[in-house]
C-alpha cells in the first residue's frame, strides 16, 4: 500500500491563511478530498494522511469529519493547545477518535527555546501511552533544540517533518546534516521525505541537487524509519504531485524491495496505525 503520508485540505480565505503570500497565489482556492482523490488516482497511491494547516480545534475536527467520509484518508494529525492546563482532559478526548493518530504544533514560527518550555513539555507527557504521535515542524536551525526535546521523552513516538526543513536554496547542507544525523540516532523519531521542492529554489531545483539531502536520510534513518509525503498542495508551487512520487521512486530503484515498500507505504501504515 502506497501512502501519502503529509498532505492538508483547507476552504481558503485570506484571513486564516495568511501565510500564503502572493509568489503562492495559486494556493489562494479550496482543496478538498476530491482534488486529493484524482491526485492520489493519478500517481498510483492507495491512502494518506492529513495534517493540520490551521492551529484551531476548529479544524482538527473538521478533518476527522472529512476522513470519515473519505475512501481514502486514514488518519489525520491535528492540532490542539499542547501547552494548556486543560490539555490532558483535551488529549484523553482526542485519543478515543479512532481517525486521529497525531498532534502537531508549528513550532517553525516559535521563538527560540519554545521546545524547552515547561508548559509544552509537560503536555507532550501527557501524550505518553495514548497512541497519538507527535509531528515536529522546524527549520534546520532547530534541530538541536528538537534532540533535546526528544531526549526528553523517550517514550514518546516522533514524526520529523520534511526533513528538518533544511535551507536548500541558500546550500545549507553541511550544518543541516550534522544536526539531522545527531537527532536520528533517537529511535523513536521517524521522518518523512518531504517538503524538499519548497525549501529549494521553486523554478530551478533538480533531482541531483536534492538526492544527496535523501542520501543521508537513508543512511541516517534508514529506510525503516522514513516514510514519503508531498506536502500537497504546497508543493505545487514548485513541482507537480505525480512529479514527486515519481522523483521519489528514481531514489528508491537502488534499495530492495522490502526498503522500497517501507518508504512508500509500510513505515507510515505502521507509525500511525493506518
Amino acid at each position: 500500500m502506497r501512502v501519502d503520508a503529509h498532505h492538508h485540505l483547507w476552504r481558503y480565505n485570506a484571513g486564516e491563511y495568511g501565510w500564503i503570500d502572493e509568489p503562492m497565489r495559486e494556493l489562494r482556492r479550496d482543496f478538498l478530498p476530491d482534488d486529493l482523490e484524482r491526485e492520489l488516482q493519478a500517481a498510483g497511491v492507495d491512502a494518506s494522511v492529513v495534517v493540520q494547516a490551521r492551529q484551531t480545534m476548529e479544524e482538527t475536527r473538521w478533518l476527522l469529519e472529512l476522513a470519515k467520509d473519505s475512501r481514502v484518508i486514514r488518519g489525520v494529525v491535528g492540532w490542539a493547545a499542547i501547552a494548556a492546563e486543560d490539555f490532558p482532559a483535551v488529549v484523553e478526548e482526542l485519543a478515543r477518535e479512532p481517525l486521529l493518530k497525531g498532534l502537531r504544533h508549528v513550532v517553525q514560527a516559535e521563538p527560540e527555546g519554545f521546545l524547552d518550555g515547561a508548559e509544552f513539555n509537560r503536555g507532550i507527557s501527557t501524550m505518553h501511552g495514548t497512541g497519538l504521535v507527535y509531528d515536529v515542524l522546524v527549520y534546520a536551525p532547530q534541530l538541536e533544540e528538537t534532540t533535546r526535546f526528544v531526549d526528553r521523552h523517550p517514550q514518546q513516538m516522533f514524526v520529523l517533518d520534511h526533513m528538518g526543513k533544511p535551507a536548500i536554496a541558500k546550500d545549507g547542507f553541511a550544518t543541516w546534516a550534522w544536526d539531522f544525523r545527531e537527532l536520528a540516532r533517537r529511535q523513536n523519531v521517524v521522518c518523512k521525505v518531504s517538503g524538499m521542492v519548497t525549501e529549494a529554489d521553486w523554478d530551478c531545483w533538480t533531482e541531483d541537487e536534492l538526492q544527496r539531502y535523501f542520501d543521508v536520510a537513508v543512511e541516517a534513518f534508514g529506510a525503516a524509519r522514513l516514510m514519503v509525503g508531498t506536502d500537497w498542495p504546497v508543493l505545487k508551487v514548485a513541482c507537480r504531485y505525480r512529479q514527486w512520487w515519481e522523483t521519489v521512486r528514481r531514489w528508491t530503484a537502488r534499495l530492495t524491495a522490502d526498503e522500497r515498500y517501507a518508504i512508500e507505504g509500510g513505515v507510515a501504515k505502521r507509525v500511525y496505525k493506518l
